[in-house]
């Protein structure tokens, strides 16, 4: 059983940066496109980056304040995020790419001005 553990959230300022991690167990970590989500209050899920070896993806409206980066060897994917908004406050998933299993319990993102 796959099993995805997000942690690293909390209540940060704006302006501030985050670095958040997904553990990954049950599965073959190192050969998935691993990819991060958040979900906004009253807002459907969204894709934020994927990552595949070296090579990374983000999605358009993303670029720049978030990075995303693997350890294969420790099955955990990494997203940094700098210069926090208030609109990046909400539970941020990780989850294979593009389609998904089940998902973990995220991890939750404040942002204060």
């Amino acid at each position: 059983q796959v099993q995805f553990v997000e942690s690293g959230g909390g209540a940060v300022q704006q302006g501030g940066s985050l670095r958040l991690s997904c553990e990954v167990s049950g599965g073959e970590f190192e050969s998935w496109v691993m990819a991060w989500y958040r979900q906004a209050p009253g807002r459907q899920r969204e894709y934020i980056a994927r990552s595949y070896y070296e090579t990374e993806w983000y999605e358009d409206s993303m670029k720049g304040r978030f990075t995303i980066s693997r350890d294969n060897a420790k099955n955990t994917l990494y997203l940094q995020i700098h210069s926090l908004k208030s609109e990046d406050a909400g539970v941020y998933y990780c989850n294979i790419w593009p389609d998904h299993l089940p998902w973990g319990r995220g991890t939750q993102v404040t942002v204060s001005s």
